[in-house]
């Protein structure tokens, strides 16, 4: 049974598999294996197994062969005599450090604790997650096989754990993106936060699917025939069903009328380079009549956790409305895998340079600096606000968790806020001096007030003062993000306003 769930693994691997990492690979498990040797969960399954699971869907998300080692290791400090060092002798110190990064993750607990030990976990995984993105991803990995099994829990512990990962780890997974897990956590924790909807909705999508499948197929059939005609190379088109979460979600703002949901199951056309996408969009509108106002390009305007893809709405056979997703298929691993997907498109392509560019500051590990500033933000924010709970939940609550908007600089620089953003956090997310020298501004040609909440893609200049100048610290009553309030009070404290 071992060696089949470690050629799974192996299986799974979406880089190169050298020896030296098979080898690598190989030994975390055996050593993870006779670490937890005798120890059961309360599935009745060796432990060894949630180690194993962890790995795999690590594998399956392009993670590297360190990270996947770790992923074996990572209880092993915990629920083991085996201390780190042990770990750090045997396997180095990168994979020793993320193993004690989970350890120290694993002690949050949300519901039923105090509230300043909460908090302090709180930050503890912020900047864990700074220092080592990798450490969160793993964590993630680990979360999902345990929701897996959250049935053998008792019903109080069953809630517990639904809730502390439907509050922090889906907006993780979100903000990583990397849909794959997100997807998987949000239906897993709706299944015990909210049965009876979970059973509605499961029922429902069930009984549509199956009256769709024809229509679809049909659709998929001529779709392809168009491309052939037209000499597009597709790697992939299918159909995909709406995850139950986000049905729901989507059912609620229509009262619940399944009718007006055109993305149920949307097609999904895969391409090999960007043109393609926008050849294949216009072969689709000539084949089928667009729907107005539901085309939206998510290539030339990412979604604030990278997400990249053309969506629009047509009436297929039989006129028909139904949802059609066209993307390359990097973005498509991208939006599957998030942030892991660069390690994978580094790795395959080669690309040294990628290394060279994309150091993320702090870190060992190789991240895109620009698709993770908002961690380096929330542990410089941790810094400037010091032991301020109150003020930490806040700041988490708009900069972490609430949705994101995207707007633009004059020259096109793409900038992005909370919802509800305004000019002022807009000017501070740009640099401090122009935050501070703020006297007015302009959204798409026309001034504004201060505290106008900016909404998405419009275009924003900052009216800014030529001599110095310090913040007004009335700002504070309206910004939103927590740089700007850090920045305002650290300038306005200076001056002894505060």
């Amino acid at each position: 049974m071992t060696n089949k769930f470690l050629e799974e693994i192996f299986k799974s691997f979406k880089l190169p598999l050298t020896e030296k990492r098979r080898r690598l690979i190989t030994e975390a498990f055996v050593f993870a294996q006779k670490a937890h040797q005798g120890q059961k969960r309360k599935s009745g399954d060796d432990y060894i197994q949630h180690s194993l699971e962890t790995a795999k869907i690590l594998a399956e998300i392009g993670m590297g062969s360190k990270t996947i080692a770790a992923g074996l290791l990572h209880d092993v400090s915990e629920d083991t005599p085996i201390q780190l060092d042990e770990i750090e002798k045997k396997f180095g110190k990168e994979i020793s450090t993320m193993v004690d990064g989970i350890t120290k993750l694993g002690k949050i607990k949300l519901r039923g604790s105090r509230e300043e030990y909460f908090l302090e976990n709180l930050r503890k995984m912020f900047l864990a997650m700074a220092s080592d993105i990798r450490v969160a991803i793993i964590k993630l990995a680990d979360r999902l096989h345990n929701m897996k099994t959250l049935s053998y829990l008792s019903p109080e512990k069953q809630q517990r754990i639904a809730q502390e990962t439907m509050d922090i780890y889906v907006p993780i997974a979100n903000r990583l993106g990397i849909g794959g897990i997100k997807e998987q956590l949000e239906d897993l924790c709706f299944q015990y936060l909210d049965p009876d909807n979970w059973a509605y909705i499961k029922e429902l999508r069930e009984k549509h699917y199956k009256q769709g499948e024809k229509y679809i197929s049909k659709a998929i059939k001529e779709i392809k025939n168009e491309f052939k005609k037209s000499g597009i190379e597709i790697k992939e088109i299918y159909g995909r069903a709406k995850s139950l979460y986000r049905l729901f979600l989507k059912l609620k703002k229509y009262e619940m009328d399944i009718s007006r949901i055109y993305d149920l199951i949307a097609i999904r056309v895969i391409v090999v380079e960007v043109v393609n996408c926008y050849e294949a969009l216009g072969i689709i509108h000539k084949k089928y009549r667009p729907l107005v106002g539901r085309i939206k390009d998510y290539i030339s305007l990412p979604k604030p956790n990278g997400y990249q893809s053309i969506h629009t709405t047509i009436f297929g056979p039989e006129g028909k409305l139904m949802e059609v997703q066209i993307r390359t298929e990097k973005m498509h691993q991208e939006a599957e895998f998030g942030i892991a997907a660069h390690w994978l498109y580094s790795e395959k392509e080669k690309n040294k340079s990628f290394f060279k560019k994309y150091i993320y500051a702090g870190a060992k590990n190789k991240v895109p600096k620009e698709e993770l500033r908002w961690v380096e933000q929330l542990r410089d924010w941790q810094k400037e606000i010091g032991r301020d709970d109150e003020e930490f939940i806040q700041g988490l609550k708009i900069d972490f968790f609430k949705k994101r908007i995207f707007a633009f600089t004059p020259m096109g620089d793409i900038i992005e806020l909370p919802e509800e953003a305004t000019p002022v956090d807009f000017a501070y997310s740009i640099h401090t001096e122009i935050g501070n020298k703020t006297i007015g501004a302009k959204v798409d040609g026309k001034i504004v007030p201060l505290d106008y909440q900016i909404k998405n893609g419009q275009m924003v200049e900052i009216l800014v003062s030529k001599e110095n100048k310090l913040p007004n610290r009335k700002w504070l009553n309206f910004v939103k993000t927590s740089t700007a309030r850090a920045q305002i009070r650290k300038q306005t404290k200076k001056d002894n306003l505060l």
